[in-house]
């Protein structure tokens, strides 16, 4: 099945600053095929003078872009929904070739996305303020929402186009203006985004976005961090790097949304429909090949159903199909890069020597490529192994028994993260109880799919601050000013 796209000028290798699409100037950027290695095209290296040019420009736009009326900025941002959805099969396309999942499932991430820019279209017309009952005679008191200003979004490499419209539609529709640095393994889904924004009328200076490598990123940012015009920094990745940008951000008082790192626990209890837990597991786990930040790192299992829940599972997880995102059968792509499977290789091996029991899979699939790992399942996990406290980003799934509620709930809020959760319970009180005890943004009850453009997405504790999508998205990109009016006597 080729990949290749219907509409070529999708695919871009330019920065878009001002409204002008810049080649590279200086340094190249391979972007490559995580499936086989094959070296999709170059994209500019960027360094300080684009990310600073990509700044005078959103800063020039702001005046415009934010004296305009609502309801003509939710009219752009709709049309940009529109020409997102036209354009689906090629933008899945892109996503495949470019981050390696399924094409299925790189369509379903262009709907995904569309979501939030059609959603944030009808935000923009409801930043409504309050009228403040004055508590003496002559006197208004108003709450009005304003936009922050300049935007810089940086966007992970998994979710090359839902992150950038779940930055940037609230952004715009706010009337902030944006500076990007999408991730340098998957920039031209953003830039594809970037061209469908231009045509939908998003005016020049609006939206820029500038490509660089991981060893140049840092040189980028650190413009944006010491700009005073830039008011606002959004980021979705580590926690480490999180953690950096809030303490650079705090010499300009920066408005922060951090969506970082997770560890998400999904506890099966004994009155739990299993063939429900075993579909919630596999949504929830093997979705972008264990790729996502709301991925279950954790499995807890009851005692009473512990064996029959992971046969059902290593049943499951044993037919899935891996391949490439060219074979219309695959399930599960190849991971991200080398790196990525070598991280899955060394906490499965870890938890092997720890005393974990290999259930299904656990290898390498050198006869599909260097990229590719088989879905596995691990029995007898415990908090001593790598797997429970990083991270794993990758098709594995620990299996932990356990007894007690008290001891599960421990256990699962055990951890500096707090971003996502899941349990599977038929029981009423218990589901409210534990709802209310795990320490996390987002908590799925007898659900495994969680994500929604109506819905507030985020972390507590280490796993950040600040909400995407839902009504409180839209707070993240405004300014709340109080006016007093006197002398009306």
């Amino acid at each position: 099945m080729p990949l290749t796209l219907t509409r070529p000028d999708l695919q871009r290798s330019a920065n878009f600053i001002a409204g002008q699409w810049q080649p590279a100037v200086g340094a190249l950027l391979a972007v490559t095929d995580p499936a086989t290695g094959e070296v999709i095209t170059q994209v500019p290296d960027s360094g300080a003078a684009e990310a600073l040019a990509a700044v005078d420009a959103a800063h020039a736009a702001f005046p415009a872009w934010r004296k305009l009326p609502a309801k003509q900025r939710a009219a752009i941002l709709k049309r940009w929904n529109d020409l997102v959805l036209t354009h689906q099969d090629d933008l899945g396309k892109l996503i495949s070739r470019e981050q390696g999942k399924p094409l299925a499932e790189g369509k379903g991430e262009v709907s995904y996305a569309a979501s939030y820019i059609e959603w944030f279209a009808e935000e923009a017309t409801r930043m409504n303020g309050e009228l403040i009952p004055a508590p003496v005679p002559g006197r208004r008191m108003f709450a009005i929402k304003e936009p922050v200003g300049v935007v810089a979004a940086i966007t992970p490499w998994n979710f090359p186009a839902a992150m950038i419209a779940r930055k940037i539609a609230p952004a715009l529709a706010a009337g902030c203006t944006v500076v990007c640095k999408p991730a340098e393994d998957t920039p031209l889904t953003s830039l594809a985004l970037v061209l469908l924004a231009h045509e939908a009328g998003v005016p020049p200076g609006v939206l820029n976005i500038v490509t660089a490598s991981r060893e140049k990123t840092p040189e980028v940012v650190d413009v944006w961090l010491d700009d005073t015009r830039v008011r606002k920094i959004t980021f979705t990745g580590s926690t480490p790097v999180g953690k950096h940008l809030a303490r650079r951000s705090a010499d300009t008082l920066k408005k922060l949304s951090l969506e970082l790192g997770g560890n998400a626990p999904f506890i099966v209890f004994e009155d739990a429909d299993l063939d429900a837990a075993v579909d919630g597991l596999m949504a929830a786990k093997f979705r972008n090949g264990g790729q996502t930040c709301v991925c279950p790192n954790r499995v807890f299992v009851h005692t009473r159903v512990h064996d029959a829940f992971a046969a059902k599972l290593a049943e499951r997880v044993a037919a899935l199909k891996v391949g490439p995102a060219s074979d219309a059968a695959s399930q599960i792509g190849p991971m991200i890069n080398t790196r990525a499977v070598e991280k899955i290789e060394r906490h499965v091996q870890d938890a092997l020597a720890k005393g974990a029991t290999l259930l299904t899979g656990g290898r390498r699939l050198p006869e599909l490529g260097a990229t590719y790992y088989a879905p596995t399942v691990l029995l007898n996990a415990d908090a001593s192994m790598a797997c429970a406290g990083e991270e794993t980003f990758g098709p594995v799934a620990p299996l932990t028994r356990f007894t007690d509620e008290a001891e599960v709930i421990a256990a699962a809020n055990d951890t500096p993260f707090g971003l996502a959760a899941y349990f599977y319970s038929n029981d009423l009180r218990r589901v409210w109880r534990v709802a209310e005890a795990l320490e996390s943004g987002i908590v799925g009850i007898n659900e495994g799919a969680l994500a929604a453009e109506a819905a507030p997405f985020g972390g507590v504790k280490e796993s950040g601050y600040g909400r995407e999508g839902s009504t409180h998205g839209l707070d993240d990109y405004l300014h709340t000013k109080y006016l007093c009016q006197g002398l009306l006597d």
